[in-house]
């Protein structure tokens, strides 16, 4: 089987940064890969980034434009400088990008990062745009990364990622489910910015801070969490459907934290045991993503599930979505089916992502 040198890139909606991953794939045996992270980095954002990013869904459409060219740009010379600074060499990038948009009860989803300019930026062959074919097929478009997930750690029952939204895949019946438990880092990070930080480090504020139960119990009951798999959320659902809780009450800032800390547990605790059958004892469930990181959160999880919580070693935890979009990247130059329908909801399953650049040496 021929391995394949990829660098995945990824960029979350809690806008941390860029993150690149240089790995090493090959397939083992049918549907079953193995791995090796090389090398990983994540590029911090600037502010003019961070500001760009978080407002251009408001932007015209000769800023949007530019934003795409340019942010695709960006990309370009990050992984360039990664590979001169690391000595390696890459067969294929692989890039999720960064998302805008994302409605598909409207049909829509973007992500923005241009693959010709990612491509004349680095000479090396590129895949994006992973999500809007999904969408248009009537699927969520999101998350994706159940399909690696299957393909990379099938030694787990679950896999969980604490980005900003959280988001959780499973074989269920001999298929994947995967789709968005709720919001996490994205809405964590806000409170931690009144805080004058960019997260709460290792959960110190909510662990500053006590559960206040009546916002608890109007977190709880938004209509989302009762919503029937497949399903996603994205950067806008935080403002029309859920921050107004949060804004509107009367709760210490830390209290806030610790309540939304303790909210965004039990809903995982929630989807660990629907996705058990209701006995979650002695399934095991990988955690990845910033959340994993939070000590308070973390901690509240195991307080939520009787499953066993595994958080892995710390490279794994920030760079398991660019290993998986590096998959994805794969799949779709070999031309197999890297999104599936029972997993998204789509009328079938699809090759997606978007090529860019001279693939037949790789193919």
């Amino acid at each position: 089987m021929r391995k394949y040198n990829v660098v995945g890139v990824m960029s979350g909606t809690s806008m941390d940064g860029l993150d690149l991953a240089h790995c090493t794939l090959e397939e083992t045996e049918a549907g079953k890969w193995s791995y090796t992270i090389n090398a990983a980095t994540t590029i911090g954002y600037e502010e003019k980034w961070r500001l760009r990013l978080s407002k251009l869904r408001h932007q015209n459409s000769m800023v949007f434009h530019k934003s795409d060219r340019f942010y695709g740009q960006f990309i370009g010379e990050n992984i360039k400088k990664f590979l001169d600074d690391n000595g390696l060499e890459a067969d294929l990038i692989s890039s999720h990008g960064h998302t805008v948009f994302h409605q598909p009860e409207n049909n829509i989803t973007v992500q923005i990062g241009d693959g010709n300019s990612i491509y004349a930026c680095t000479g090396v062959p590129t895949v994006t745009n992973f999500r809007a074919l999904d969408v248009i097929l009537g699927g969520e478009g999101a998350p994706l990364v159940g399909v690696a997930d299957q393909m990379l750690f099938g030694e787990y029952d679950m896999c969980l990622n604490l980005g900003g939204f959280a988001n959780i895949s499973a074989d269920v019946n001999e298929s994947r489910v995967a789709f968005d438990v709720g919001p996490c880092n994205i809405v964590l990070n806000r409170i931690a910015r009144e805080f004058d930080q960019e997260y709460d480090k290792d959960g110190e504020i909510a662990e500053k801070g006590e559960i206040d139960y009546g916002l608890l119990a109007d977190l709880n009951e938004v209509e989302y969490y009762g919503y029937e798999p497949p399903k996603s959320l994205g950067r806008e659902w935080i403002s029309t459907h859920f921050w107004g809780n949060v804004r509107n009450s009367l709760a210490k800032k830390e209290d806030k934290m610790k309540t939304l800390v303790d909210h965004i547990a039990q809903q995982i605790g929630n989807s660990i045991e629907d996705l058990s059958g209701e006995d979650s004892s002695g399934k095991r469930v990988l955690i990845t993503g910033g959340g994993a990181f939070n000590k308070s959160l973390i901690s509240h999880i195991k307080m939520h599930t009787e499953a066993e919580v595994v958080v892995p070693e710390d490279r794994l935890v920030d760079y398991k979505e660019s290993l998986a979009f590096a998959l994805l990247g794969v799949m779709r130059v070999q031309n197999k089916t890297n999104v599936f329908n029972e997993a998204t909801g789509a009328s079938e399953s699809s090759v997606s992502g978007s090529l860019y650049g001279d693939f037949s040496k790789i193919v």
